[in-house]
């Protein structure tokens, strides 16, 4: 009777420790949900307001947004097609505008990436900046890249030259600004660009826009884009 009854007891008090290590474990759990919710909240708030930010610094519309995309990916489709292990070519579109830079063998194959790229629907102008060379080594790209972020760490730091209105490519120590900017930005933005450690030259790829144009950007407007010469572009000024 007497080992029956300390069995029973042992029982009841393994099944306490079983109930109570149950709680314990509940209870570590939800605190650990707790703490894992409350950190994400800051990060999820802190990613709306930069989509936010950027929504309202980006001069170009959703539409012009989502086609730059679209325009780039087939047109590095296209050209890669053409050009092979032969060259290497980048295709940036920024408000429908095309800017081909990189290294092809020969004029035929430049002036064939550009009539390729041309293809693409909704491309309002080319500037084809290809220049005839062997591809650029990975050594090279990197310090193109390494410019590029400098020059965008450069751009956060000034007052007004939101990073959404304007983009930055760098072949071969070249730094290409594009954008939709105002003259008096796109001067800025260059001579800024212009003086970071490793800049050959600065060429202004840009859309200007007057300064009612810009105030009228600030709001919710309608796309008032209409096609333009590709020497607009082509003719804009260095910075050597």
């Amino acid at each position: 009777m007497r080992r029956y009854l300390e069995e029973m007891l042992m029982n009841r008090q393994s099944a306490t420790m079983t109930w109570w290590k149950r709680c314990l474990g509940t209870g570590f759990l939800c605190l650990g949900m707790a703490a894992a919710l409350q950190a994400c909240m800051p990060l999820t708030m802190a990613r709306g307001g930069v989509a936010g930010t950027m929504a309202v610094t980006d001069r170009r519309t959703l539409g012009a947004q989502i086609e730059d995309r679209t325009i780039s990916f087939k047109g590095e489709s296209v050209a890669s097609a053409i050009v092979g292990d032969s060259g290497h070519v980048n295709v940036t579109c920024f408000n429908r505008l095309v800017l081909i830079t990189g290294e092809v063998p020969n004029e035929g194959m430049k002036a064939m990436v550009e009539r390729a790229v041309a293809q693409i629907p909704n491309i309002k102008g080319i500037v084809n900046e290809l220049v005839l060379d062997v591809p650029s080594s990975l050594n090279a790209r990197s310090s193109d890249s390494l410019i590029t972020a400098q020059v965008t760490a450069r751009f956060l730091n000034m007052e007004g030259l939101y990073s959404n209105s304007r983009k930055t490519v760098t072949e071969r120590g070249t730094v290409y600004l594009m954008g939709r900017l105002t003259e008096q930005e796109g001067k800025i933005a260059a001579e800024a660009a212009s003086i970071v450690p490793g800049v050959q030259r600065v060429v202004k790829v840009f859309e200007y826009i007057s300064e009612e144009e810009l105030a009228r950007t600030k709001g919710a407007q309608p796309d008032t884009t209409v096609s333009v010469s590709r020497n607009h572009y082509q003719d804009s000024e260095e910075y050597r």
